[in-house]
């Protein structure tokens, strides 16, 4: 491993990240496909060179933080006031959803009603 993990993880993620997403976009893919292919060819399951695993994880979770920050500076109350109609009932149904699909999984394995 590098003298340097934080530096070496930063410039081998960005880099295939960035020859990979270019390699994508030029064959008409998303960028992303490239940036998770990137992600799995650093990964540890892989041959070659491997990211300091404890480092990548808090990059990754810096990573989302900076995402859903990007998102909601493009959020407007004016489109969801406009989409409220499907958006509130859809979100409402998917939580009542999600809640009693994770009611039943803990049920099937034994936790009690709390844990649910």
């Amino acid at each position: 491993m590098p003298q340097a993990p934080l530096i070496a993880t930063l410039v081998a993620g960005l880099g295939l990240a960035f020859i990979l997403g270019t390699l994508a976009n030029r064959l008409r893919l998303s960028p992303l496909v490239g940036y998770l292919v990137a992600g799995v060819l650093i990964g540890p399951f892989t041959p070659g060179f491997v990211a300091d695993q404890a480092l990548a994880r808090q990059l990754a979770e810096l990573g989302v933080i900076l995402l859903m920050f990007g998102i909601g500076l493009h959020f407007s109350l004016n489109d969801l006031l406009s989409v409220r109609r499907i958006a509130l009932p859809g979100a409402v149904g998917q939580m009542a959803l999600v809640t009693m699909l994770g009611l039943l999984v803990t049920q099937a394995i034994g936790w009690p009603i709390g844990a649910g």
